[in-house]
């Protein structure tokens, strides 16, 4: 993602805030919108699985 596209974001997200959040609070929506950003490109490069896939995957993990 090119520079200008980081500003563009960081300056919506902190239009979005509330006047009153904290560093924290900023640095935390950072975080998850990083966190996001990597899991889209992830999912670009090693593809996903299909509603399917997924149920299959996580009923060998559950118990009915």
């Amino acid at each position: 993602m090119s520079t200008v596209n980081v500003k563009h974001e960081v300056t919506s997200l902190l239009e979005k805030l509330p006047e009153d959040c904290t560093i924290e609070d900023v640095q935390y929506h950072l975080y998850v919108v990083e966190k996001i950003r990597q899991g889209i490109d992830r999912a670009e490069k090693e593809g996903t699985l299909s509603q399917e896939e997924a149920e299959k995957k996580l009923g060998a993990w559950t118990t009915t």
